[in-house]
């Protein structure tokens, strides 16, 4: 679905910045250029997709599961670079002299806006129901290009029905579209950050990683569980407590069923550290 963004922003792109030079709309043409940015952050998405779902090695033993956040983090820098070079163009062309749009710029823009919240429905389905945070940040740089599409078109719009005087509208539609894309990739920085910096993962992974821990009989306790995302996986450290009274040999096997019974459940953990405890232990 990513590789299919990138080449519907493809020719939307060229769609757009053809019709914004023929037309008369610099909003147009900025869309287009925002468009051209999709492009850029949907071959990101991809590759962090495909390095974070390499196989572990000797050199990086937890995988490279971090290349999906990382990807995901570039893509919200690029969403913020966008919206200052489209603010700073619309505001050069506010203060240059202007002429009216051509009408037909609207029927291109319905056009986008709607592929474009298309894309962004798919793909954030996509990225949410595989726990990807990249493929979840290129849908909302999708829906940030809606939304730059849906502003050109007011502005146009006002600029056609009010005539001369209200040439510029749709430069100002175009720069409140900046505010709207930076506060997007602000949005979607914060989120990446907190998966590269290691955020817990939701208490209902927790809750069910537990829940299948304590359901081996001679785990009496969960002292402490950490989970967290390494791409589209998790890794786990918990700490089980068990009869103190168990010899080494007996600890550890309980320890590898532990193990052996997250790893094979539907959870997508990549790997399970367990320590064994004595039950009752003060910490």
């Amino acid at each position: 679905m990513t590789l299919i963004g990138v080449v519907v922003s493809a020719v939307l792109a060229t769609v757009k910045i053809a019709a914004g030079l023929l037309g008369n709309s610099y909003a147009l043409v900025a869309d287009g250029v925002e468009s051209l940015l999709d492009i850029f952050s949907g071959l990101l998405v991809l590759g962090g997709l495909i390095i974070s779902s390499a196989p572990r090695s000797d050199r990086f033993p937890y995988g490279l599961g971090k290349a999906e956040p990382v990807a995901a983090l570039a893509v919200g820098i690029v969403l913020l670079i966008a919206a200052v070079g489209i603010a700073i163009s619309a505001v050069r062309e506010i203060l240059s002299p202007q002429f009216l749009p051509a009408p037909f710029t609207l029927v291109v823009l319905v056009g986008v806006v709607i592929i474009k919240e298309v894309m962004f429905r798919k793909l954030e389905f996509e990225g949410t129901t595989i726990g990807s945070r990249a493929v979840v940040t290129d849908a909302w740089h999708h829906r940030s290009d809606a939304l730059t599409s849906l502003a050109a078109f007011v502005g146009i719009s006002i600029a056609l029905i009010l005539g001369e005087g209200y040439e510029s509208a749709d430069d100002w539609a175009a720069l409140l579209a900046c505010v709207i894309i930076a506060f997007n990739g602000l949005v979607l920085l914060k989120a990446s950050l907190q998966d590269i910096l290691d955020i817990a993962a939701p208490n209902s992974t927790r809750e069910e990683i537990r829940k299948i821990a304590l359901s081996i009989p001679q785990v009496e306790g969960i002292d402490v569980l950490w989970v967290r995302g390494s791409g589209l996986s998790y890794l786990v450290d918990i700490h089980v407590e068990v009869d103190g009274s168990l010899s080494v040999q007996e600890g550890h096997a309980i320890a590898h069923l532990v193990k052996d019974r997250l790893m094979t459940s539907d959870l997508p953990i990549l790997d399970v550290l367990v320590h064994v405890e004595p039950a009752g232990r003060k910490r």
